[in-house]
């Protein structure tokens, strides 16, 4: 079966974090033009399949060059007129020696840069002029089993797909390797290995090492060392290369809006004459699990709060993929979700531990493997205890068939979903779920092939059958843990180990059954007519206004048949809190739903939504609160009444806001961890003059929250007004005005919360030099951010996307300097901000995560490329390149009610909003060098820009110039 993701969360987002459909306006498919399909024979059965039972998913045709290169491709119109191309390697990490380290990795980078037949970097500027996206339409990843190389072209046309096809082969076959190129891509590599180093890194690595001892798994992260990388040459890697770059290590995947008869023909020209050099290699040996290797290991890594990792760890076994195959890992998924259901009920009781979650995973063909993720509240011992009770009753006791339907409705329910997208399913995912099928040894079977053998096989899900299957995966040959802490513990890892093998007393935290139904919830008020209807011009919408002055805007279409998507925006968001007023809006993401609805808490809305398509999804924007969630039409009322219950009759629990402050307190000492800790954690409050709204809670506040602030805060703009919703999909079979009348329609009329200190937001002040901040990771990490004030709102859309074009040529130029050319840093970036909740707050933010020596050179090249953009008119060829991919991601986004419903919140209460998003492709389309140079010289103005530096705790920017000088050398800055 192709892989088996996991159902999204229901409610909310995950505890411990801080949330594309089809076409409103139509849009044609361009079809792709056969040239001389009948060259190639597609085959009608594959290599994919081979020894397999598995339904096939007809639409894909498969076929093997007589060289060994192996192919998969298929029609797919979504978007309409893309062609998604897949190369995979089969060869990872794990296929280099110990002095190879890195290299399958350096060598992706490599691949990009172009080939023996293109000049160096000119590859991306001819993707770019085909209308792709640098870093996501066009990407690479190397895991340690495989090299995967992905190109999403828009817009496709036979001469653009022919090019990129050759300039794809070209990269992959003979790459460009010369000392050059080695020396450039090696500074890029190392400098993604230096941002990504620090505490976590550390802790993976040395975690990886003790649960895959004894295999090539613990010791081989793609991404190398220091020391390999700085050995590399380019006649190692191009050895390297020659070695496992071979046509019969090859798979080329291609789904598109096109022929897949011509897709066939395409791979046969640029892959046919592909010869391998020399005998095939040999395949390495991965390794077993060493069941005499260490079962404990006690990692002390400062200001990390405590976290244990349980293994129980396996050899991994190569199947065919069968049916009975497919079966199997169904019911081991089942028996992972009924242990996790259990787990989450005792955290949400007030456990020992914050959070603890259970999965099984088949890790690179090396090991299969059940972990349980930890967070301890204190004593780590009681927490592991816990945990190992939790598992010990799933072992030793069977489920009630009422558990195994309540977990195996979740799963039919994502199946379904699934099955009712599938019309809309991109083709880029389905190309990634091909590679992803090779790579673990699987086949793919279609949506509706999913549902069928999951009914099957929920029907042989019996209690006895789960207790086995449970007995199977909570063993193994090596049952191993791990646990981190901030110091050392008392009787260090002997300690540990003894608490490992301390017997296991059962936990029965299992959920016990609730009577619930929607009769449940408080009566909502009487409903309310529609009073008003209008058309939206230019939009298949309708504003629908009810005599509570709740809007509406519906549209009822068939893009996405069997869903319907629903946006509730409430309040004034971001605008209901002054400036300067502390203020709890950090609080929402988790506890907001959390803290439950009318007579339910978090127990009995997963009992009442089980198996249905009900969500409660919270997010806070500028000007409204939003409770959002994917439906489908025979659940719309109870969704919708379900929403109107949270916004009447709010529940407010304690439990969630007690887990929320202490999840925020126990992981407050990872906030200056490293320089992208500083970042995520501080950077929107800096840019806003700190502005509290978007300024972290210190300490002090996070210790200070109670359910009775909590409330105090939220209960108000729970209550508050205007109320808005968003219904787009699938409407046809439903009476939508009467389920809008009878829920939100019936709610009381509502105020908005709108202060004078909350309408407007400030851009930090100008400074002269950079402003300083500090983390205490890695001596060799820092950070440099500088940013110009623009604008915001409605008043000036072309602007608002001239800056968007804007950023690309100032992040395509900042790349190819800093980047390509220096390779001081992974990945710089560019943001343009420009708010439509506020007319204020906009700004062009430019940073990148550097070594401490590169900051001035960083500054020197955004002061230098801003100063160009406002003094000379950018070339036709530049313009073409940076506003081409943004124009195509727009159309393709276009075809979808995500899109529409996005750009439209607020269209129901100001017309600006839909002129607004009618007008994006067309305004983006009339930016010209004028503009950009006008944008550049009024908004990038030296006597306006911030700058940030963060540095190493103790250095200052004098000490951190003083590094990229000649030993010897004198002079300040």
């Amino acid at each position: 079966m192709s892989s088996l993701s996991a159902p999204p969360p229901r409610f909310a987002r995950s505890f411990l974090s801080a949330g594309i459909a089809a076409a409103l306006l139509s849009a044609s498919p361009v079809a792709l033009a056969q040239q001389g399909a009948g060259t190639v024979q597609v085959q009608p059965d594959s290599w994919l399949y081979e020894g397999s039972d598995i339904p096939r998913d007809t639409a894909w045709q498969f076929g093997e060059l007589p060289n060994g290169v192996r192919y998969a491709v298929r029609n797919n119109g979504v978007p309409p007129g893309q062609v998604s191309i897949r190369v995979r390697m089969d060869v990872g990490s794990m296929f280099e020696t110990e002095g190879e380290r890195g290299f399958a990795h350096l060598l992706e980078h490599l691949t990009f840069r172009g080939s023996e037949h293109i000049p160096d970097g000119e590859a991306k500027r001819i993707w770019q002029r085909f209308g792709v996206s640098f870093g996501s339409d066009s990407n690479a990843q190397t895991t340690p089993t495989q090299t995967a190389y992905q190109l999403d072209l828009p817009s496709a046309t036979p001469a653009t797909l022919d090019e990129s096809m050759k300039l794809l082969a070209g990269m992959v076959r003979e790459p460009l390797i010369s000392d050059a190129a080695v020396a450039a891509e090696r500074g890029v590599v190392q400098s993604e290995l230096r941002e990504s180093d620090g505490p976590q890194k550390r802790i993976a690595d040395a975690t990886n090492a003790h649960l895959f001892a004894g295999q090539l798994l613990g010791d081989r992260s793609p991404i190398g060392t220091y020391e390999s990388l700085a050995a590399a040459r380019a006649d190692t890697v191009k050895a390297f290369h020659d070695r496992w770059y071979r046509p019969d290590r090859a798979v080329v995947v291609i789904v598109g809006d096109g022929d897949p008869a011509e897709f066939a023909r395409l791979i046969a020209k640029y892959y046919g004459d592909w010869k391998a050099d020399g005998p095939a290699p040999k395949q390495p040996d991965f390794g077993k699990p060493d069941p005499k290797a260490p079962a404990a290991l006690s990692i002390v890594e400062a200001n990390q709060p405590p976290a244990l990792t349980l293994a129980m760890v396996r050899p991994w076994i190569k199947r065919i993929d069968t049916v009975e195959n497919t079966r199997r890992l169904y019911l081991e998924f089942l028996s992972i979700a009924l242990v996790n259901r259990r787990l989450e009920n005792r955290a949400r009781a007030g456990g020992s531990y914050l959070v603890a979650t259970a999965e099984q995973q088949y890790v690179s063909r090396s090991a299969d493997v059940t972990l349980a993720q930890i967070v301890p509240l204190g004593d780590w011992k009681a927490a592991l205890a816990d945990v190992r009770g939790v598992i010990a009753d799933a072992t030793q006791n069977p489920p009630s068939q009422a558990d195994i339907d309540r977990e195996a409705n979740e799963i039919q329910a994502f199946l379904v979903k699934e099955l009712q997208n599938a019309r809309n399913e991109p083709g880029a995912r389905l190309a990634d779920d091909m590679v992803r099928a090779v790579d673990i040894g699987e086949t793919v079977t279609s949506p509706q092939g999913q549902v069928d053998m999951f009914a099957a096989i929920r029907a042989s899900a019996t209690p006895a059958v789960m207790l086995d299957i449970s007995k199977a995966i909570f063993s193994g040959e090596a049952t191993r843990v791990v646990l981190t802490t901030p110091t050392p513990i008392a009787g260090g890892q002997p300690a540990l180990l003894a608490a490992l093998k301390a017997p296991a007393v059962i936990r029965d935290d299992r959920l016990a059954a609730a009577d619930v139904n929607f009769n449940q919830l408080p009566a909502l008020g009487t409903p309310t007519p529609v009073v008003k209807t209008e058309r939206l011009l230019g939009l298949r919408a309708e504003r629908l206004e009810f005599g509570n002055g709740v809007t509406a805007l519906v549209s009822n279409n068939m893009v996405e048949p069997g869903k319907v998507r629903v946006n509730v925006r409430f309040g004034t968001g971001n605008r209901s809190v002054a400036a300067n007023e502390p203020n709890l809006l950090w609080t929402g993401d988790y506890a907001v739903v959390a803290s439950g609805v009318g007579p339910w808490g978090q127990n009995e809305i997963d009992a009442i939504t089980n198996g249905r398509q009900i969500q409660l999804n919270f997010a806070i924007d500028d000007d409204a609160f939003e409770l959002s969630a994917e439906s489908k039409p025979e659940d719309l009322d109870d969704q919708l009444r379900l929403i109107a219950a949270k916004l009447a009759s709010p529940r407010w629990d304690a439990a969630p806001v007690e887990r929320l402050r202490i999840g925020y307190l126990t992981g407050y000492d990872l906030n200056d961890a490293t320089p992208n800790a500083v970042l995520d954690r501080n950077l929107r409050g800096w840019l806003t003059a700190d502005d509290k709204r978007w300024s972290p809670p210190d300490k002090a506040a996070i210790e200070a929250l109670t359910p009775a602030a909590f409330r105090a805060f939220w209960e108000p703009r729970l209550a508050s007004g205007p109320i808005e919703v968003q219904v787009f999909g699938d409407l046809s079979a439903v009476d939508y005005r009467k389920i809008l009348s009878e829920t939100l329609g019936a709610l009381a009329p509502r105020k908005a919360i709108l202060p004078a200190g909350g309408q407007t937001v400030a851009f930090a002040p100008h400074v002269a030099t950079p402003a300083l901040a500090y983390h205490r990771g890695d001596k060799g990490q820092a950070a440099a951010m500088t940013a110009w004030p623009t604008s915001g709102g409605f008043a000036n859309p072309r602007d608002a996307r001239a800056f968007d074009v804007l950023g690309a040529i100032f992040n395509d130029r900042l790349f190819d300097r800093l980047r390509a050319d220096q390779g001081a840093s992974y990945g710089p970036v560019v943001d343009n901000h420009w708010p439509t909740g506020f007319d204020t707050g906009g700004y062009l933010l430019v940073g990148s995560l550097l070594a401490p020596k590169d900051i001035d050179g960083f500054y020197a090249i955004a002061r230098d490329i801003a100063a160009d953009l406002a003094a000379n008119p950018v070339s036709a060829d530049e313009l073409a390149r940076n506003a081409g991919p943004i124009r195509e991601q727009v159309t393709r986004a276009s075809t979808g009610n995500v899109y529409w419903m996005y750009l439209l919140e607020g269209a129901t209460r100001d017309p600006r909003v839909a002129a607004s998003a009618l007008s994006m492709e067309q305004d983006i389309a009339a930016v010209t060098a004028a503009d950009i140079q006008r944008l550049a010289k009024q908004y990038l103005v030296p006597a306006k820009q911030w700058s940030l530096a963060i540095l190493p705790a103790g250095m200052t920017l004098a000490e951190a110039s003083a590094q990229n000088k000649p030993a010897g050398a004198a002079g300040g800055r």
